[in-house]
């Protein structure tokens, strides 16, 4: 097993934090800012009036100003960045794949054994020490104190290969993560799994937490009785018999959730070593096709998953944004060489 250390990794693919309440029957009128800081340990007032001011607290579904008055019923629902245990990010110089950059987003097509954010395992040579480095480029003036830290309004796997968007400004970072929150984003990802799946296209509905035995691993909770609501509809794309080419939508995006739901319904992930797919699933094991399968997981020694395409409003301008990533070569040969094999296999050649 590798060493993403996914225990000091969050419970939501989701790189913010969100307080949800609804104003009881009795609630008198009485200013947002000063309500929440009643109801919020360790808030203060000027941090309130920061969110506020940067859309980060919404009144059912809407933002409003510091002076507003809750009123029974209302819904509050309060988005909070999430920051590295890291005390700092220094900038480092590590190559990065920028799509687009404004002032106000930052899109990345983050490669294969990348992680996204500095952990206890991972303290630095990361994505966000990249990012650091390369704001640091743009405005000489920043230090590593100085440097944001907000951008992260969600994240993908150390060996998950695709797109990320970053913001830039915190008034970005709350309206990507409304978005987030509101399941709007557009996220297909495209893997290779284990198996012949049965139907053309589903959806697996499953809640998705921590192993009660096992911390670094993610399991499916079909009643719900655990973990955090989780949806993937999948779609096949094209069959090779022992395996299967297919893509992914999120509805949500908890951490190892399509890697989870793909197991749960017994198709893991080619070569995904946390869920049983980097041994032979389906197939007999025969020297032959042995040495085939062990061939195909050195040319992808990782799990066959990629983040392809992401698409957004953008939080200034509000255009419909959406970006694509072409398969990365270690899956497309896996890809191709399964194709072969299995043309040959069942045309007799």
């Amino acid at each position: 097993m590798n060493n993403e250390l996914e225990d000091e990794l969050p419970e939501s693919e989701s790189w913010y934090e969100k307080l949800s309440l609804v104003i009881d029957k009795g609630q008198e009128p009485l200013r947002i800012d000063k309500f929440l800081m009643a109801r919020i340990e360790g808030a203060t007032r000027n941090k309130i009036q920061q969110g506020i001011e940067n859309e980060m607290v919404l009144v059912n579904d809407q933002p409003v100003k510091s002076n507003y008055k809750v009123k029974p019923g209302d819904r509050i629902v309060i988005f909070d960045a999430r920051h590295p245990e890291s005390s700092h990010i220094t900038p480092q110089n590590i190559p990065l794949d920028i799509l687009y950059e404004d002032q106000s987003i930052l899109v990345i097509n983050k490669p294969v054994g990348l992680v996204v954010h500095p952990g206890s395992g991972n303290p630095d040579r990361t994505l966000l020490n990249a990012v650091a480095w390369h704001m640091q480029q743009q405005n000489p003036e920043l230090n590593d104190q100085s440097l944001p830290r907000y951008g992260m309004v969600h994240r993908i796997d150390k060996n998950t290969s695709g797109l990320l968007v970053l913001a830039k400004t915190t008034k970005a970072m709350s309206h990507l993560a409304k978005q987030f929150y509101d399941h709007t984003v557009h996220r297909r990802y495209f893997a290779l799994v284990w198996g012949d799946v049965t139907e053309e296209a589903g959806t697996v509905i499953a809640h998705v937490g921590r192993h009660q035995r096992f911390r670094k691993l993610f399991t499916a909770y079909p009643e719900g009785d655990y973990g955090k609501d989780a949806i993937t509809h999948y779609k096949v794309l094209e069959r090779f018999n022992y395996v299967t080419f297919i893509e992914c939508r999120l509805e949500t995006g908890r951490t190892h959730q399509i890697r989870v739901h793909m197991q749960y319904i017994g198709h893991p992930l080619f070569n995904d070593d946390f869920y049983g797919g980097d041994r032979i699933v389906k197939g007999t094991v025969y020297t032959k096709y042995k040495q085939f399968v062990e061939n195909c997981f050195r040319i992808c020694p990782r799990h066959a998953l990629h983040a392809g395409e992401l698409g957004f409003v953008h939080p200034e301008t509000q255009e419909k944004m959406m970006f694509t990533s072409p398969l990365p070569d270690d899956i497309q040969q896996v890809i191709e060489k399964w194709r072969t094999y299995s043309k040959a296999k069942y045309s007799g050649e």
